[in-house]
C-alpha cells in the first residue's frame, strides 16, 4: 500500500534480500586472494596485455581489513569486477585496476591514496567509511586533483564537499535519517528514543540527523551515547543509552564493534527493546556471531534496485559464488563510470576524468550498463553521447557529487540473517 511520508513513496513489498559475501580479501601485499584475485599490483592486473601504457587506471580504496572489513571485501570485489568483466569478454583496452587496502582507518586511506595518486591513478573508488574519505578527500583528492567516487560513505557532511573530485553513488544520509526516524515515530510507534553510536563522522552524523528529525516529529531524545570501536565490552555504554528506557534504541556502527554490542546487549537486556540500525550493521552473519535470532532488530539500508540491478546481480554471483551485499551494486557503478570517464576524456588526468563524469552519467545520450559495458567503452572512447544505467540506481549526480535518486531496503533479522521487507524510494 502507497504511504504519503515527505519526499518517498513506497514501491511495494518484497522477498528475502540477498546476504553479505564475503567472497574474498587482501593479503599483506595487496594482491587479491579469493574472488578471481584481479589487480591488487597496479600492473595492469585485469588488461589484456601488449602495451606499457594503461588505456584506463582506476584505483580502489577501500576496507577489507579492520572494523568495517566484512562488509567492504564484498565491495571491493563489486568494484574489481567491470575489470575481469572487460577482460573475459576481450575488450582492446589495456585497463589496469589497483587495490588500496584502508583497514577501515583514515591513515591507512591516506597511504593508500597517496600511493594511488603517486602512480598517477586519476580516478579512485572509495572509500567507504566516511570518516576515511572525507579525510581522504582533505589531503589526497583534492589537493592532487584525483577523482573519488565512493560507494559506501553516506555522511551528510559530504555533501559540502567539492562535488567535482569528490562524488558518491552512495545516498546521503541525511535521506536515511528522515527515513529511520519517521519509521521509529510513526510505525514502531516510538515516542522516546535513544542512540548509540560509532565515534565517527558516520556515526556522529547519521545519528544527528535521525535526533533532528524525531525531534521534528515531536518525538523526545533521551540519551545520545557514543562509542569507540571494538571494545573488549561495551556493558557500562549500553547501561547509560538505556538508562531511561527508551520506547526504541538506535545504533549506528560496524558489524565487528557489532557483533560485541549485541553480544553484550542480550547478555545483559531485556530483549523487548525494539532497536534500529542502518547499513553498518546489515550483516547476515550477525544473528549467527552473536548467536541470537536478533528479532526485535529492524533497519533500513541504501537500496540496489538500478535498471541493471538483476544483470549485475547474476554477474557477481557467476563470478564469486555468492549473492551481491549492501553497496556492492554501488561499487561496480563508480568504477564503471570512472571507466567511461576516462575513455571518454582521452587524458588519463584527474581534471580531464573530472570533466566527464557526469557527461557520461548523466541523462541523454545511449544507455549504457553492465549488460553492454564493453560497448559503451567504444562509445566514450569515440566521444558518443552516452548516459551509464547502473546496477545501483540511474547514478544520476547533482551539482555536490551526490545521486539525485535513491532507494532504501526496510529489513529485519532473524536466526536466518536479514530479510528485506519492503523498499522506499526519495528523490531530490
Amino acid at each position: 500500500m502507497a504511504r504519503n511520508v515527505s519526499r518517498r513513496r513506497v514501491l511495494g513489498g518484497i522477498g528475502a534480500g540477498t546476504g553479505i559475501a564475503l567472497a574474498g580479501c587482501l593479503d599483506g601485499n595487496g594482491n587479491g586472494n579469493g574472488g578471481n584475485g584481479n589487480g591488487g599490483n597496479g600492473n595492469g592486473g585485469n588488461g589484456n596485455g601488449g602495451s606499457d601504457d594503461p588505456d584506463v587506471m582506476v584505483g580502489t580504496l577501500l576496507p577489507v581489513t579492520g572494523d568495517l572489513g566484512s562488509l567492504g571485501a564484498p565491495i571491493r570485489d563489486a568494484a574489481i569486477l567491470p575489470g575481469s568483466q572487460l577482460e573475459d569478454e576481450g575488450v582492446a583496452y589495456e585497463i589496469d585496476i589497483r587495490e588500496e587496502d584502508t583497514e577501515t582507518d583514515p591513515q591507512a586511506g591516506i597511504s593508500g591514496a597517496q600511493a594511488l595518486a603517486d602512480a598517477g591513478y586519476p580516478s579512485v573508488t572509495g572509500a567507504a567509511s566516511s570518516a576515511v574519505t572525507i579525510a581522504v578527500a582533505e589531503d589526497i583528492f583534492f589537493p592532487n586533483e584525483v577523482v573519488g567516487i565512493s560507494p559506501a560513505s553516506t555522511s551528510p557532511d559530504i555533501t559540502d564537499m567539492d562535488g567535482d573530485y569528490l562524488l558518491r553513488t552512495a545516498p546521503s544520509d541525511a535521506w536515511q535519517g528522515e527515513a529511520m526516524a519517521e519509521i521509529a515515530y510513526e510505525e514502531e510507534g516510538a515516542e522516546t528514543l535513544s542512540t548509540f553510536f560509532l565515534n565517527n563522522d558516520y556515526g556522529q552524523g547519521l545519528q544527528d540527523t535521525v535526533v533532528e528529525n524525531f525531534e521534528d516529529l515531536g518525538g523526545e531524545v533521551l540519551e545520545e551515547v557514543a562509542f569507540e570501536p571494538e571494545q573488549p565490552s561495551y556493558d557500562s555504554e549500553l547501561q547509560s543509552a538505556l538508562a531511561d528506557d527508551p520506547d526504541l534504541m538506535v545504533i549506528v556502527g560496524y558489524p565487528d564493534s557489532g557483533e560485541q554490542i549485541f553480544r553484550d546487549y542480550y547478555i545483559n537486556f531485556d530483549n523487548d527493546h525494539t532497536i534500529m540500525v542502518p547499513d553498518g550493521l546489515q550483516d547476515n552473519a550477525l544473528p549467527g556471531n552473536v548467536d541470537n535470532p536478533m528479532s526485535n532488530v529492524i533497519g533500513t539500508a541504501p537500496s540496489a534496485r538500478g535498471p541493471e540491478a538483476e544483470t549485475f546481480n547474476e554477474m557477481y554471483e557467476d563470478t564469486y559464488g555468492d549473492g551481491p551485499g549492501v553497496f556492492t551494486g554501488q561499487a561496480y557503478d563508480a568504477t564503471a563510470i570512472h571507466m567511461l570517464a576516462q575513455l571518454r576524456a582521452d587524458d588519463l588526468s584527474g581534471p580531464a576524468v573530472s570533466a566527464e563524469i557526469r557527461e557520461v552519467a548523466n541523462p541523454g545520450g545511449e544507455e549504457i550498463g553492465p549488460s553492454n559495458l564493453a560497448d559503451g567503452l567504444d562509445m566514450a572512447a569515440d566521444g558518443e553521447e552516452i548516459q551509464y544505467q547502473g546496477a545501483s540506481s540511474v547514478t544520476n549526480f547533482d551539482e555536490n557529487g551526490d545521486m539525485e535518486a535513491v532507494t532504501y531496503d526496510l529489513f529485519e533479522f532473524d536466526e536466518d540473517g536479514y530479510h528485506i521487507t519492503e523498499t522506499i524510494e526519495f528523490e531530490s
